[in-house]
């Protein structure tokens, strides 16, 4: 199978990676000149990763060379860049081609899901969605993971499922792609509450308790959504949730450290230029989507006061308590 990645950030290249292991010839897109040339030459992917890169797997500037003969397009740019590169590809796109997102987020202003953005824009007609407890480093040391698979097709599904499936990477599938995409998306924002407990000084027992409670704040939101409230339960649920919540290995726990440590504005503004943060882009999304469809979740608001208005971080875990 011809597979088309577009993106080279560290979990593109973890899935590039599982996706060479099944024999399959990849193609990756990048417009990091310097990173596109050093692999020419040099055919690896440092400083990215150390990770030793087969020779099915290729990386390139131009985007039409990195489409050509794709049976599978697999998004793997940070949310806000979705819509742009969907406007890039369009020339060289066949609605016909099976899209695979592995980005999490939400557009800010349209409060779009990404799979909503594909679609107007590229009029795809198979269209997949990959979320679930995988850290990036995880997938290429080949640990035992499992990624939520929701599709609107069966094509979509047997490609993914050929793509991407092998022995020590489980796929589960359902056809909810808006609820995994909320899930995915959501589980980065409750990511830096559980920091924030964590950066005051909290134990394990309190980010606990938090998660328990986005538990059922988010079933309810997947429920006023029309998405499947069992959602929640999926890896892409739950699974997600769990693992976000629980190490700095997340990029958005970890901001979330950083945030409880009630640093100066210069130093979270330093953290955010230079570290993909898709919890503090999702943040503003699921705000505006809340409040247009009048949707009541105060887990949100509680995390806006602190990350966007700069409330002290304690009104945290006092609202936890207070919670009904």
């Amino acid at each position: 199978m011809n597979i088309s990645i577009i993106g080279t950030g560290i979990y593109g290249i973890a899935i590039a990676l599982n996706m060479a292991e099944n024999n399959h010839n990849i193609k990756m897109w990048s417009e990091n000149l310097d990173l596109v040339t050093n692999f020419q030459e040099k055919h690896n992917l440092k400083p990215l990763t150390d990770a030793f890169i087969p020779n099915n797997i290729n990386v390139t500037a131009d985007i039409k060379e990195a489409l050509e003969s794709a049976d599978l397009i697999v998004i793997a740019t940070a949310a806000k860049y979705v819509r742009s590169i969907c406007i890039d590809i369009k020339k060289h796109f066949n609605t016909l081609t099976t899209i695979c997102i592995a980005s999490k987020g939400i557009e800010n202003n349209t409060c779009y899901f990404l799979s909503d953005i594909i679609k107007n824009e590229l009029n795809a007609k198979h269209i997949s969605v990959i979320s679930g407890p995988t850290f990036a480093i995880d997938l290429i040391n080949k640990e035992p993971c499992a990624l939520t698979l929701a599709t609107n097709s069966k094509k979509a599904s047997k490609t993914v499922f050929k793509a991407l499936s092998n022995s020590h990477l489980k796929l589960r599938w359902n056809n909810d792609i808006c609820g995994t995409e909320l899930c995915g998306s959501i589980k980065n924002v409750i990511a830096i509450a559980a920091g924030i407990l964590e950066g005051l000084g909290y134990a394990e027992s309190t980010r606990a308790f938090l998660i328990t409670e986005s538990l059922h704040d988010i079933k309810e939101l997947l429920f006023k959504m029309e998405c499947n409230p069992k959602t929640i339960l999926s890896f892409a649920g739950i699974g997600d949730l769990i693992l976000t919540c629980s190490t700095p290995k997340s990029r958005n726990y970890k901001f979330g450290q950083l945030l409880g440590s009630k640093p100066s504005k210069e130093v979270i503004e330093d953290y955010l230029k230079t570290t993909t943060t898709e919890g503090y882009y999702t943040l503003l999304s699921i705000k505006d989507l809340t409040k247009n469809r009048k949707i009541k979740m105060p887990i949100i608001n509680i995390i806006y006061d602190i990350t966007i208005n700069n409330k002290n971080p304690e009104i945290l875990s006092e609202f936890l308590i207070q919670k009904n």
